[in-house]
């Protein structure tokens, strides 16, 4: 299976570029949502401000669904949607999409014919991404309701997609990485035995259509063994604790998308050989092949690729799929003792972090464990690579290069989010509220609420709902109100602190006397806020700076993801803070940071200095700090004791200091 993850501006948009992509040879579809779909928001919404087709399409109603998948047929599409707090109302849209285009069949024959996945794994939300819409609890009832339905309904259907991905990106090692994700893949099967919803018959055929969403980083070898720990593992848990008897019903289905963490933004050519590399490291072992396959492109720590970008991606893969070799032979791997010690060695570790998760009574019981787990883990990873130990070509060593012409024009190497989208969209949601039968909705939405509060299976009022025209926003919404709303654990506290080298801790006695120079030599520490903005979920940087600005000795207040503007600007004016770090990676800086800034002017605050951090094009970096902004950051800006200087700096010129 070959596809691109895409999706972005307009649902109209996006079907063009399927459509373009299933034309150049891609097999089946990868779907991004942007982040107020992701979390149960409409465009409208004031949390939805500047994030609209930002990472992703926005499909905010029915109609949207319908113009996403214009000229598709969904009964002879493979589709893979990368969805999962609202995963059962998107796959509801998409089942009324494909029955409205096969009108003279049953939607229980139409239901039967259709295939893909949803990722639909809510845990690695809590510990990663942060596109959760509800709690814990509720969140895994939506998904065994989900996972009951398509059982029956739509056998052809991946329910959930266990994510292993982003557990990596987050700081995860090989062995953390296993164990939380399997862990997760536990806690979802008991979840759904103890629902009652299904036979033992069936379960196996749940087992079965269970898959999988993995990580390949650059180190060739430790993910190569990595997948071959992963099947094996499999196998003994869907045996051993399930009682699963079929071998093809306990076989490891898993796609890849490989490591965007690791991509650079200094010398980015250098990531086309780190994509071939990770792309080897699960593809070469027969036995723990990738069924599925998606690859970055080469320029995304820059912003946006283009459609020529996502298109070299997908030449890489045919390449190695129709020029090389690699398919013709029998797992190359087998007999290999370097192999098979390093696979025993990762089963070994696994099992005993898979075990210390279950004492703790399960993976939703252990979220703050593993949260904080992860966060150090990431913590370590990079004081080492600021420390020298770990090489990353082009960054921390081996830095000289030409220039390079793929850079050359570096506005012109990304592609440019349509600024139209969110107006687009809003009027989107504007029409079609006109149009539809308000009473029938609210109805609907009564009817779900209702179910909800009791033990019934959510399926079938949710596809009551997307029939009679309801909203992404007020399904969610509809759910928040039964369920409750719910804050993520952060992983800041309980993070390990990194040994203090010489950088550190000179840059500890600057922020000491620093603190001491403003209060009067009272002993005050300088107080840090923070912040991310928006709906963007990827906080890895801002727990890390959090974390590093800690132990600089800075007073850190830091209260984790999806907070509004207004919020941090009442964060900032209650805890009499020296200065503001926002961190975004979403693309809706331009929106968000002159927000914050207004805000903080409006407050009294105008003099507190602001830094940025995130994905951020040269020329809106410039932009932002014309704008006011004391300093901008990107991953190329890897040194986090360095940015602590920094800070220091920004501070001290904002009080006159120097």
């Amino acid at each position: 299976m070959m596809r691109t993850y895409a999706g972005h501006s307009t649902a109209a948009a996006s079907n063009a570029l399927y459509r373009t992509n299933l034309a150049k040879g891609q097999t089946g579809l990868s779907v991004a949502f942007d982040l107020p779909t992701q979390t149960g928001y409409d465009p409208d919404s004031p949390l939805a401000r500047g994030e609209v087709g930002k990472v992703g399409v926005p499909v905010p109603h029915l109609g949207e669904m319908r113009r996403l998948f214009e000229d598709i047929p969904l009964t002879a599409m493979n589709t893979s949607m990368t969805i999962n707090a609202v995963a059962m109302w998107m796959l509801a849209m998409y089942q009324v999409v494909a029955e409205e285009q096969n009108p003279d069949l049953s939607p229980e024959d139409v239901a039967a014919q259709l295939a893909g996945t949803t990722q639909n794994d809510i845990i690695k939300e809590y510990l990663s991404r942060g596109t959760y819409a509800f709690p814990p609890e509720a969140s895994m009832r939506l998904i065994a309701d989900m996972i009951a339905y398509t059982v029956h309904q739509i056998p052809k259907w991946n329910p959930i997609n266990i994510c292993s991905y982003h557990l990596q990106e987050a700081g995860a090692t090989p062995t953390q990485e296993l164990a939380y994700a399997l862990s997760t893949a536990i806690a979802v099967l008991d979840q759904v035995k103890s629902s009652g919803q299904v036979n033992d018959e069936d379960f196996e055929k749940v087992v079965g259509r269970i898959s999988f969403f993995v990580n390949a980083g650059v180190r060739f070898i430790e993910e190569t063994c990595k997948m071959r720990a992963f099947v094996q593992l499999w196998d003994e848990i869907t045996q051993e604790r399930y009682g699963v008897q079929d071998p093809k019903m306990r076989r490891f289905r898993y796609g890849v998308q490989v490591n965007s963490l690791g991509l650079t933004e200094a010398q980015p050519e250098n990531n086309v050989q780190r994509i071939v590399l990770e792309m080897l490291g699960v593809t070469l072992s027969k036995n723990a092949r990738a069924r599925a396959l998606q690859l970055p492109a080469w320029n995304e720590a820059l912003g946006l690729p283009r459609p020529w970008d996502q298109q070299w991606s997908l030449r890489l893969q045919q390449v190695l799929a129709f020029e090389s070799d690699l398919l013709e032979y029998d797992d190359i791997f087998d007999g290999s003792h370097v192999i098979e010690a390093k696979v025993a060695e990762l089963v070994e570790g696994a099992r005993a972090e898979i075990d210390r998760v279950q004492a703790m009574g399960g993976a939703i019981a252990a979220v703050e464990y593993m949260k904080s787990e992860l966060v150090s883990s990431h913590a370590a990873r990079r004081a080492r690579i600021e420390a020298g130990d770990e090489v990353i070509v082009g960054v921390n060593r081996f830095e000289t290069t030409e220039p390079s012409p793929l850079t050359a024009d570096l506005d012109g190497a990304i592609m440019a989010a349509d600024p139209e989208a969110e107006k687009t969209a809003r009027s989107s949601v504007e029409a079609w509220k006109a149009q539809r039968d308000e009473g029938e909705v609210a109805e609907a939405l009564a009817a779900l609420a209702a179910a909800a509060k009791t033990d019934a299976n959510l399926m079938a009022p949710t596809l009551a709902a997307a029939r009679a025209g309801a909203t992404t926003g007020e399904w969610a919404a509809t759910l928040r109100e039964v369920f409750g709303e719910y804050r993520g654990p952060t992983g800041v506290t309980g993070a390990v602190v990194v040994e203090a080298g010489a950088e550190l801790t000179a840059v500890r006695e600057r922020v000491k006397s620093t603190g001491e120079e403003l209060s009067g030599n009272t002993g005050g520490r300088l107080r840090l806020l923070v912040g991310k903005p928006g709906l963007d979920g990827h906080s890895n940087g801002a727990e890390q700076v959090a974390v590093r600005a800690r132990d600089a000795g800075f007073e850190v207040i830091y209260q984790g993801i999806r907070l509004t503007p207004e919020q941090i600007v009442a964060a900032a004016v209650a805890e009499d803070v020296h200065c503001i770090g926002l961190s975004i990676l979403s693309g809706s800086h331009m929106e968000l940071v002159p927000d914050v800034l207004d805000g903080l002017r409006e407050a009294g605050l105008g003099d507190v200095p602001v830094i940025v951090g995130g994905i951020i094009p040269e020329s809106d970096g410039r932009r932002l700090l014309e704008l006011g902004v004391a300093a901008v950051y990107t991953p190329k800006d890897f040194g986090l004791t360095e940015i602590m200087g920094g800070i220091v700096d920004v501070i001290r010129r904002a009080n006159d200091l120097d």
